[in-house]
């Protein structure tokens, strides 16, 4: 019977070389396991979470791409929306501190924070006015 011959190749880098099919079947490396090694470690304080940032927008108008507000917080922003008839006719942007950019609201988070028009004079009179005075909108 004639004698196979396998190219293996198997060698790194070196190139492949023909060697007789006998020695590929009988010399198969077996694949030895990995030791898992665990190093001893102290685990690390919780870090104390840093209290959040307060909110920061920017409403540009679409129209003329005048800038409404800048920098404004939460109430600041609502009351740059008063005048607008649409959401759609401002764009409303968040500052990022991990980016340090500004980021377009989405137009659910938009919607969001235009609901909140009309209900901040309500609350305008500040924390000493009595219940009475305060007008509840719908």
């Amino acid at each position: 019977m004639a004698k196979r011959w396998v190219l293996d190749t198997e060698t790194k880098g070196t190139g492949a070389h023909v060697v007789p099919y006998e020695k590929t079947v009988q010399g198969a490396r077996t694949d030895r396991d990995l030791a898992l090694f665990e190093f001893d470690r102290t685990p690390s304080p919780p870090r104390p979470a840093a209290p959040p940032e307060p909110l920061r927008f920017k409403v540009v108008d679409v129209m003329s791409s005048q800038v409404l507000a800048e920098d404004a917080d939460v109430r600041e922003t609502v009351e740059a929306l008063e005048g607008k008839r649409s959401v759609i006719d401002v764009r409303i942007l968040r500052w990022e501190p991990r980016r340090e950019r500004w980021r377009l609201l989405t137009v659910g988070e938009a919607k969001a924070l235009w609901a909140f028009r009309g209900r901040l004079s309500s609350t305008a009179e500040g924390p000493g006015a009595e219940p009475s005075d305060v007008s509840v909108g719908s």
